[in-house]
């Protein structure tokens, strides 16, 4: 375990070069087929088994235990939110780097071929299934991970889960945070913004909704709400034909969440008949599509289960004090059909998440390594010999 810890230490520019390499290369929504290829080939190179990239475009790579007692996966997202026109050049300055996605999920990447490199070298007892999966952010979906779980041949063979999102060393999310995303649609017949003035305007009946949502009476519960997109319109003297809006729903209470859902759809149809209602006789009404673009569970890893005591006192260990916390990430799934899992940063330090300016600091990153070497050894052991 010296060793290992010492390869951390001794390794570590190289592993910060091998995170501008996989940063480097473009993983939009839906679009994560290269950065699956090049973590193929990493996998083959480290000499894990059943290397593949499966039909929904994850990658999976196997070390196999010395007894193979236990199943234990390991991942990280491939995917970014951003756009695939985005320049994901990394630059260094003042010793960090800056490009979008480099914390999120480039450290967690890194994490992911560091820690299989090392754990195949140490041999253990259980075995390790590493996973690179795709639609982690966004109108992703949790589609990676769900199909892992749920219709892939390891879906009923897999004990617990472990995933690596982003920087940090001291929080541990054994929370899942459910939410819901919707994209509403409302189009009309259009016109000219003072000639046909009075038809229903789909715009006018968006900007209603999102007035109607802002107003939701916050509970005691965590609980929010974000209107992340809204498109439409050709000119500002056109009345438009179509308008959309995007929304995120989110509730640390399942119950409260449920309620806010059922506000924010009566809201859309309150909103919707009113712009509909000053409607002369003979115009067109509007129509209105709603469409459930992604839902994601809840549930919990309880504090006293073995992986989340493993992870707390591996953070101990490392003289860092952790914090139990409650996000969104690819725990979720395994988290809601009862699989214990969590996630956990991958040490260094960043801000700026999820937009151009993002950037991460590997100072300290061996501490996140160490930590997760430590969670990972105590779920499946070092092999015997």
């Amino acid at each position: 375990m010296r060793e290992a810890f010492r390869f951390f230490e001794d390794q570590a520019d190289e592993i910060t070069e091998q995170q501008i390499e996989i940063c480097s290369i473009p993983a939009s929504p839906f679009g994560e087929q290269k950065r699956a290829e090049y973590l193929r080939d990493k996998f083959i190179e480290i000499g894990l088994s059943e290397v593949t990239i499966d039909q929904v475009g994850n990658c999976l790579g196997l070390l196999a235990g010395e007894s193979g007692s236990t199943l234990m996966v390991v991942s990280a997202h491939l995917d970014t939110v951003f756009p695939p026109d985005t320049d994901f050049t990394v630059r260094k300055k003042e010793g960090k780097l800056f490009a979008p996605g480099i914390s999120d999920d480039g450290c967690g990447l890194v994490a992911l071929t560091t820690l299989a490199r090392l754990l195949k070298e140490m041999g253990i007892d259980g075995s390790v299934l590493f996973v690179g999966t795709v639609g982690e952010e966004g109108e992703g979906n949790l589609r990676g991970v769900r199909y892992l779980f749920t219709e892939s041949s390891w879906a009923k063979r897999i004990d617990c889960f472990l995933s690596f999102d982003g920087h940090g060393v001291d929080r541990i999310t054994n929370r899942a945070l459910g939410s819901r995303r919707y994209r509403v649609t409302v189009s009309g017949p259009g016109g000219h913004s003072w000639g046909d003035f009075g038809i229903p305007n789909p715009v006018h009946a968006i900007g209603r909704a999102i007035s109607r949502l802002v107003s939701y009476p916050l509970p005691k519960a965590r609980t929010t709400f974000n209107v992340g997109k809204v498109q439409g319109g050709v000119s500002v003297n056109s009345i438009p034909s179509e308008a959309s809006m995007e929304v995120d729903l989110r509730s640390s209470d399942a119950d409260e969440l449920r309620r806010l859902d059922a506000y924010f759809r009566r809201s859309l149809h309150e909103a919707f008949e009113q712009e509909n209602s000053g409607r002369k006789h003979g115009d067109a009404a509007l129509c209105m599509r709603v469409d459930l673009v992604g839902e994601r569970p809840g549930g919990e890893t309880a504090p006293n289960s073995i992986i989340v005591e493993l992870a707390t006192e591996a953070s101990r260990f490392v003289g860092v004090e952790p914090k139990l916390e409650q996000s969104s990430t690819d725990s979720n799934l395994p988290i809601s059909l009862g699989i214990p899992a969590l996630t956990l940063g991958a040490g260094g330090t960043a801000a700026s998440s999820h937009t151009l300016d993002e950037w991460y600091d590997p100072k300290d990153r061996d501490l996140g390594l160490k930590r997760g070497l430590l969670t990972i050894l105590g779920v499946v052991g070092l092999a015997r010999r």
